[in-house]
């Protein structure tokens, strides 16, 4: 019965998908032509400032804040896993990292040592674990999907994802929330936004908390629980001239007693660990009254933190032993830019800056830091009565990394370039191309590293190079009315792949050996059929994917590890645009090629493919002017029970089901 229900909701969306696409290039009727929706939303990440998506080269993706509303994720991590932005390595507790082309994040340290790089607000977030980023004062999230060098730097090869919070408007509100769900899931926010006079502000609260799960194949997973985590994330901002607004962001995450479980087969009963991580930004943005320069100023200085507790009650693998480890990583940096936007030219240049110390109490190098200084060229002509757009941009980063001791001092630098072309063949057709270059530097582990684990020492190499990638991708969008479609075409060469490997003395290091090849297609496409027959009510079943047709290791002719070939993320949401709203979302992640390092073998092995399907619903059962509303909301998490595991031996909880109240005033 669960297969079949399972399929029945899949043949289901299926059919409304086709049944509409006889339809959905027809004329409009001439009293909705004025109503058609084309390509001129704004996006801000790919040329970090705000313009036009229908002038965007790249291929970007939107989650904006209805998709998050309507998503039964609590963090950035479960969001773009449902997405289907990427491959996601997620762990029981708080780790979660996120992949865009093949390539990902890396959520056990800085963000320096991952090949997509997260943002929150257009700075670099400070870590690489999207779980520690919740979701309930997001506006939204644009993703860039391909490198990102040459707008932010390091590590931006397989593509950017910047965390844009809310920033107040209109009328001032507040809201509380509570949710209670399976394993004893409990759940409280509160939260305020709005503006008055020449002040803004949006914030909100969160606390959560969970006992041990069950898996869909009923095994009781122990040690997956957590005391709480506790996000805050606060936008404050006052505008003393027009178009002129002073800024303070504060992001706030605290996670206690977070069970580390190990496989299941090897269930480890009382490791855990504490996670934190959090920022302050001051920020000032300016702009002339025509709006022909514009610019920006920012500072931020955060912290993120991670103990490990390996208590020697239980030692199923044999790894715990009695001592702890902390690793903190204390970030700052600033950024400038300014901008000249006129109707057939667009420049914005600029200086980044960006400082990391980290300090790690168990393996050296002890204490490190990486400081970053970089200049930065973008350039964008509009021509052909701004049919055709031509981008292009540079940047050099110099960077140092200091061992404090342990290894010395490195220095390089990088220079990295992008050129594009985008024509819009009607106001809702856009055609594209576009090349870039991205690089990531090596870390200060595998330059300067002294790690002695079980059976294997590690040491650096002070010799390593940055790897690089080059990209090259074409595309088309199409937005028209209520149907939106996108399709794209990329192709990486990445090389000087930092490897580990043996040496002659049996020590483990690294080597820039490695030459990678990744190519594939990413598509999407949505459209609302309650417009196409003028129903009172939103009817819109989409569909997302990207699909990597070769992933080669080319040093070693294989597929490259723990990457899947396939990510479809597809559903139907249902709105009555007055206080009802309905979501099926259902993820599928592909086979990947893996090696088993739970039983031991070391043995290439294949793991095998699933689909997750989560399930929400919203009705405002009280609305009133004078005394605000109270919305119902349910939700199904894994639907169908699926047994499934981002990561070998680490399976997710078996079906959850969640009931909550929110009040708006």
């Amino acid at each position: 019965m669960k297969i079949r229900l399972k399929w029945v909701v899949v043949l289901g969306v299926s059919v409304l998908i086709s049944g509409i696409a006889g339809d959905v290039f027809a004329a409009p009727k001439e009293e909705d032509r004025e109503s058609a929706i084309t390509l001129e939303e704004m996006v801000v990440t790919a040329g970090r400032i705000k313009e036009k998506k229908e002038e965007i080269t790249t291929n970007v993706t939107i989650i904006d804040k209805k998709d998050i509303e309507d998503s039964s994720a609590t963090d950035v991590g479960d969001l773009l896993a449902e997405k289907g932005i990427g491959h996601i390595h997620k762990y029981p507790g708080v780790s979660t990292a996120v992949g865009v082309r093949g390539f990902r994040t890396d959520c056990t340290g800085v963000d320096l040592a991952g090949h997509v790089l997260l943002l929150i607000d257009g700075r670099r977030a400070g870590t690489g674990n999207a779980a520690k980023i919740m979701t309930k004062n997001i506006e939204r999230i644009e993703v860039i999907r391909g490198p990102a060098s040459v707008q932010y730097g390091s590590a931006a090869v397989g593509g950017v994802i910047n965390i844009i919070t809310k920033q107040g408007k209109d009328k001032p509100t507040v809201f509380v929330e509570g949710l209670l769900g399976s394993y004893n899931y409990r759940e409280g926010s509160a939260g305020f936004s709005g503006k008055y006079n020449a002040f803004d502000f949006s914030g909100s609260f969160t606390r959560d908390s969970r006992d041990d799960y069950d898996t869909a194949g009923g095994k009781k997973y122990l040690n997956t629980d957590y005391d709480h985590r506790e996000n805050g994330s606060f936008n404050f901002g006052y505008e003393f001239l027009p178009g002129n607004r002073l800024g303070v962001i504060y992001n706030y995450f605290d996670a206690d007693h977070v069970g580390n479980p190990g496989y299941l087969s090897q269930n480890d009963k009382d490791d855990y660990s504490d996670s934190g991580n959090r920022s302050v930004d001051f920020i000032y943005d300016g702009k002339t009254m025509n709006e022909l320069f514009s610019w920006k100023l920012r500072y931020f200085d955060g912290k993120d933190e991670d103990k490990f507790f390996c208590p020697t009650k239980s030692k199923p693998d044999g790894w715990d032993d009695g001592i702890s480890q902390k690793v903190t990583v204390d970030y700052k940096g600033a950024q400038s830019q300014f901008s000249y936007n006129q109707k057939y030219l667009l420049l914005t240049a600029g200086f980044d800056w960006a400082n990391y110390e980290t300090k790690d109490s168990k393996y050296s190098p002890k204490n490190t830091e990486y400081d970053n200084r970089a200049g930065f060229l973008l350039a964008k002509a509009r021509l052909f009565d701004q049919k055709l757009m031509i981008s292009s941009g540079v940047r050099y980063d110099e960077y140092e990394v200091d061992m404090k001791g342990d290894g010395g001092k490195e220095t390089d630098n990088n220079t990295s370039p992008t050129v594009g072309a985008a024509y819009l063949l009607t106001d809702w057709l856009k055609a594209r191309i576009n090349y870039a270059e991205a690089f990531k530097m090596p870390t200060a582990q595998q330059m300067a590293g002294d790690m002695k684990m079980p059976g294997v020492h590690y040491v650096g190499n002070p010799n390593l190079k940055p790897e690089k990638g080059k990209t090259y991708e074409g595309g088309m969008d199409i937005s028209y009315a209520s149907f939106t479609m996108g399709l794209t075409y990329f192709h990486t060469d990445f090389k000087d792949k930092i490897e580990a490997y043996t040496k002659p003395d049996g020590n483990r290091s690294y080597r820039n050996l490695g030459k990678a090849e990744i190519e594939g297609l990413e598509g999407n496409l949505s459209y609302d059929i309650g417009s196409l027959f003028s129903w009172d009510y939103q009817v819109n079943p989409y569909v997302s994917f990207t699909y990597l047709t070769k992933y080669k290791d080319k040093e070693a002719n294989e597929d490259l590890k723990w990457t899947s070939d396939l990510q479809i993320s597809y559903g139907i949401t249902v709105s009555d645009l007055n206080g009802f709203s309905a979501n099926l979302n259902l993820a599928y992640t592909g086979k990947q090629e893996i090696i088993d390092y739970e039983h031991g073998t070391c043995a290439t092995i294949t793991k095998g493919s699933f689909m997750v399907a989560n399930f929400t619903i919203a009705k405002k059962i009280v609305s009133s002017k004078k005394y605000g509303g109270i919305t119902l909301r349910g939700e199904i998490q894994n639907l169908f029970d699926e047994d499934y595991e981002y990561v070998q031996g680490y399976p997710m909880p078996g079906r959850m089901f969640f009931l909550g109240l929110r009040y708006d005033f």
